[in-house]
């Protein structure tokens, strides 16, 4: 049986998964994108690649929550099927908030114990001041207390992105970059004037797809990654605040992906002068070593959002659209990437 031609527009987290999935499974796929494989400004590359189903559930619903949790079960497995090494772990979250902000700590533990399944309350855990130092040493005597979120996990997006490229490439993807999609149909994928004929057409384009997709909108998010040699941390950190929510995401090397901003707005471009002084000075409070530490890269991008904040794998027009992953790309990605290639793969 010929093998099915199927093209994919977008080569964000979704579109390389997805080609990945489905060229593993012996389809023949080509891959559009505006940009090159490489470049760091997309939603995808600005990001935490927190993997957080119970911290991510006070702000969200139960779908996404089931996403998330089957998302939990398919990253390490395919993570273990890629040729290059993905910075993962699943060490779990601490959650804290300095005493004048502990009312927003216990709204948040209160409003995850009320949505939690009953199955799932035994992964969070109330921590005096004591306990939260021995989670983390170098938070010691900063905070009266905290929650631990066991199960939780995080992964390096950057090397998560360049993997899959290897793997694209080792599987024979034809991968078009710097091609903007213009038009995207039921057996065509057309950038510019050049129609490109495929059996099966995905639009995976974020943001990019909001003339096919007239509720979609993008929220804007943005985030920094600093080097701080005097700050350990052995798992993410949200810290509390009546404004924002700031996110500590350890790497290797002593680097860290700082985040909290989520703003309704549609700008593009570069980081603000505001939202770099509320990242800093939030992260400088949660440990004041922080204060020297290297900004490496400030980055802001459009993360695409419906108005359930659903993500959503649906049929219109004969083509198939995965998107509105919103600020849960990393956490409900899988279990999406894996339905729909299944419904692919069944056609």
């Amino acid at each position: 049986m010929k093998p099915l031609n199927i093209g994919i527009a977008g080569a964000g987290l979704a579109g390389r998964l997805l080609a990945w999935r489905l060229a593993s499974a012996g389809c023949r796929v080509s891959l559009f994108d505006a940009k090159q494989r490489g470049d760091l400004t997309s939603a995808s590359q600005t990001a935490a690649a927190m993997l957080s189903p119970l911290a991510e559930l006070a702000v969200s619903d139960d779908a996404v929550f089931e996403l998330g949790q089957r998302s939990m079960q398919l990253w390490p497995q395919w993570l273990e099927q890629l040729t290059a090494d993905v910075y993962y772990k699943q060490d779990g979250t601490l959650v804290v908030a300095h005493p004048q902000d502990g009312a927003s700590l216990e709204h948040f533990s209160r409003l995850l114990h009320h949505k939690l399944p009953a199955a799932c309350k035994a992964q969070v855990q109330t921590l005096d001041a004591a306990t939260l130092a021995q989670y983390e040493p170098t938070l010691a005597g900063r905070f009266n207390g905290g929650l631990f979120l066991s199960g939780e996990g995080q992964l390096a997006n950057d090397q998560l992105m360049a993997a899959l490229a290897i793997e694209l490439d080792r599987l024979g993807v034809q991968w078009h970059e710097g091609q903007t999609v213009t038009r995207v149909l039921a057996q065509s994928i057309v950038c510019a004037d050049q129609a490109h004929v495929v059996d099966i057409a995905v639009d995976a384009r974020g943001v990019g797809s909001k003339s096919d997709l007239p509720a979609l909108r993008g929220v804007r998010g943005e985030v920094l990654r600093v080097e701080c040699k005097g700050v350990t941390l052995t798992r993410p950190v949200r810290l509390m605040h009546p404004r924002y929510q700031l996110y500590v995401a350890p790497r290797p090397n002593g680097e860290f992906v700082v985040g909290a901003t989520e703003l309704e707005s549609e700008d593009a471009g570069p980081v603000t002068v505001r939202s770099v002084l509320e990242l800093a000075s939030a992260l400088y409070s949660l440990h004041p070593a922080f204060g020297e530490a290297r900004i490496l890269r400030m980055s802001a991008a459009l993360r695409p959002a419906l108005d359930d904040h659903r993500p959503r794998v649906e049929q219109r027009g004969g083509v198939w659209h995965i998107n509105g992953l919103y600020r849960h790309g990393y956490l409900c990605a899988p279990a999406l990437v894996d339905d729909l290639a299944h419904k692919l793969l069944a056609s």
